[in-house]
This record gives C-alpha cells, structure tokens and sequence, in this order.
C-alpha cells in the first residue's frame, strides 16, 4: 500500500514475465496475458479472488491448486464457465503449479498457516505474489519473507481491499494532507468473532481431502471436521479460522484491514510503535482457542496513540483540529461536516484508487511497488502480533524497537517472535 510519492520513486524490478504489445500479437494472443496460478480454491478464493482475475483483460488463470479434490474441481469448472474452453490446469500439490511455466503469478488463498512457507516457495521459484491476508503467524517469518521479496525482485501485494474501498481512501487523503491537523489518537476495531456449537468427533478425513497436506507444517492431529471446514461447503465460515494451530484469529485477520489504514493514514506504514500494552481472553474450547475478546494500546514514537479493540470494525483518526471516522463497509462521518467536503489540490497528497488486484497486475507489467508490499503488509500485520504476544504475556507492556524488530531486553517477548519448528519434512529456508 503505498503512496503516489513512494510510486514515483520506486525502483523498476529486474525480472519479469515478458508481457508483448497488442499490436504484434493481436487482442487475444495468450503471451500478452500474465498467467496467474490460484492456489487454494475455499470460499475467498472461489467467490472474490478468482471471479476478480477472471474479469480482467490482461491475465488468464493458467492453473488451480488445492488439496480438496471438489475444491480445486469446483475452480476448475468455473475457469472452464468463464473463458468457455478449457485453460487451466489443475494440481493438488503447490509445487507442481510452481513449476509450471506457464505460471507467472500467484493468488495464495490458504489457510494462514501455509501464508509464508507458500509464499517463499513461489518467490524462490520466480512467481510473483498476492497473498491473502494476515500474511504471517509471526513476525520473524515476515521478515524473512519480505527480505526475499526484495531481494529476488518480485511484485507482492497484501491481498487487502481496504485501500480500495472509496471511504476509507478519501479518509486518509483528507488526513494525509493535513484537514484535522497532527493526528494525536487513531481508534480501530474488529468485528466479534463467534464460537458456534458444531461437533468436535474425531473422523476419517472426507476422501476428497489429502489431509496431511493440508497440515502440512503444522502439527500432526486427528482430523475433527471443526477444525479444518466443512465438506462439500464453499458457504461456511471455516473451523481453521478459529485454531491457533492455523490462525490467529480476528486480532490479525480483521486487524490487518482495519490496522493498515490506521498505518497509511498515520504515514506510519513502515515503521511501527514504541510501545505496546494489551488484554485479552482466548476461547478455552477442545479445538477453538482464539481471541474471545482483545483490547490494545499502541504508542508511537511521535507521541500518537493507537487503540484497537474487538467489537465493531472502524477507523478514527483524531487530531488536533477534529476528526474523521469510517465504519465499514461504507460510513463516513467527521467532526464538521466541511472537512468531507475539502478538496485536495492537485499539488497536494494523492493516492491511487484501483482494485487490489489490478494494482497487482499493473505492477506485475511495469514492475513497481504495489499500493501494499511486502514491507508494508509486514509493519501491519506485526502491529497486530504485537498486542498478541502481550496478551500472551499475561497483559504486559512491552517496548518495541521498529527498527530492529525486537523487544530490548525481554527474552519471553522475543521468544514469541518466532515460529516453532515445523512439521518435517517443512522448514522457513527450503519451503
């Protein structure tokens, strides 16, 4: 998510898919179209990620991955609907879609266990990458990630649409050039997360599920329906999303959407606070072990202020001449309306307002930095692991150091930086 500025001044990438004007290969000519690979074929990527890339232009779904064999059928069968003839290939193991060569990019939609290691594979194997969001479980795999992504010179975009949502766009601009003054304070929430009463037997996995892959570095267990999803289902909430073996809950996924438009407002987006204190009480089910209930507090090096809890997702931006607030999907309000009224000048502040996946291929075709990189998609979501590892803690309050990424002096916070060993035969450095 970066700003028109950063855009201008950002460095052209080296490597590339090789992307042949119109004109010498005609309209339809498949090597002017970037080849995208979807990996992972649930209910986000059935119903917003794949119809997205579908209906542009200038990219082509060349292949589909996922370990659930109606899944991935599923996806292929709505590839084959749209472009009305067959194009895609189908896999159940990521690495073979990365070894396609028809394969350019990636769109990774899995659970966020698998967010890293899927991501540094396909980064190591020459794909560049939009990964869902929270893009980590912990903050050192970030950084190992987002040093990849630099290093090997690939396009990554932070699957988010905030930034695309026209409300909470103008809110930034109007904050970013200065209509409420110095931002003192930013409040932001989450939606409440919710433990409904579904069975916890212990089963054979439904065949149509490689169970084991769809594990894959977390720890081995008994496969419970609730803890993975529902069969046959591309309607339900998953079970996963609940599991602090495969995800953190609404404190990182809400979080991220909500978190970086407080960053991106606050002009805070790569960096991160000085201070974090937070609260919190985890559901004590058999399988469910998520958040119940968080309340954090942030401090940042210029004295500003960051609250975020669960209850209702909003951004509030406070500064010393008012305030402007968004309530998603689409409520905006302010102190006097005429600050929603000012226009920002054509010298001033101005962001680019596009879809999160065409800001992927556009920057896929010129090579630059997406409105929300590798960098910035690792300050927010870290933002959130913060209050995580303070509720942890025991309710601690902690002193960060953004540049470093490290807690001075505190061996059980810095501890909670890093994941746990994984599953054999996966590991961070040749996944």
């Amino acid at each position: 998510m970066n700003r028109r500025q950063f855009l201008k001044a950002a460095t052209m990438f080296a490597a590339g898919p090789l992307i042949l004007p119109r004109h010498i290969l005609g309209g339809d000519a498949p090597s002017k179209k970037i080849g995208i690979g979807m990996i992972g074929m649930g209910r986000q990527a059935y119903y917003s990620n794949l119809p997205a890339f579908l209906n542009m232009e200038d990219c082509v779904v060349t292949a589909v991955c996922d370990v659930d064999a109606w899944r991935l059928q599923q996806g292929m069968q709505a590839i084959e609907r749209h472009y009305r003839k067959k194009v895609a290939k189908a896999y159940r193991d990521f690495r073979e879609l990365l070894a396609d060569p028809n394969v350019d990019a990636v769109m990774i939609s899995t659970p966020d266990h698998w967010h890293v290691p899927m991501a540094i594979a396909a980064v190591k194997a020459g794909k560049d990458v939009s990964l869902e969001k929270p893009i980590t479980r912990y903050i050192h795999e970030g950084r190992i990630l987002a040093n990849l992504v630099a290093r090997h010179k690939r396009v990554f975009r932070v699957d988010s649409e905030f930034r695309s949502i026209a409300h909470f766009h103008k809110a930034v601009e109007l904050v970013r050039n200065g209509r409420i003054g110095k931002v003192l304070v930013i409040r932001t929430g989450s939606p409440k997360e919710q433990f409904p009463d579904e069975p916890e037997t212990v089963t054979a996995p439904p065949s149509e599920l490689d169970y084991d892959l769809w594990l894959g570095p977390a720890p081995k267990v008994d496969y419970i329906q609730k803890r993975v999803h529902k069969p046959r289902d591309l309607q339900s909430r998953p079970g996963w999303m609940r599991c602090r073996d495969y995800c953190d809950g609404m404190i990182t996924n809400w979080g991220t959407h909500l978190n970086d438009i407080a960053q991106w407002g606050a002009g805070t987006e790569r960096t991160g606070p000085v201070k974090v204190k937070a609260t919190g009480k985890f559901h004590e089910g058999n399988v469910w072990n998520v958040l119940e209930q968080f309340d954090a507090w942030y401090q940042f090096a210029n004295g500003m202020e960051l609250f975020y809890q669960m209850g209702e997702p909003h951004v509030r931006f406070e500064g010393e001449k008012g305030w402007i607030q968004v309530v998603y999907p689409g409520r905006i309000s302010a102190s006097d309306p005429k600050i929603l009224a000012e226009k920002i000048g054509p010298e001033e502040i101005h962001f680019p307002l596009k879809h999160e996946k065409q800001d992927f291929i556009d920057c896929i075709k010129n090579r630059s930095r997406t409105l929300e990189d590798e960098e910035v998609g690792q300050r927010t979501t870290s933002l959130c692991h913060l209050a995580h590892i303070a509720i942890q803690l025991g309710g601690a309050t902690l002193q960060w150091d953004p540049d470093r990424e490290i807690f001075p002096d505190n061996d059980a916070a810095n501890k909670l930086l890093y994941r746990p060993p994984m599953r054999a035969p996966w590991n961070l450095e040749e996944s």
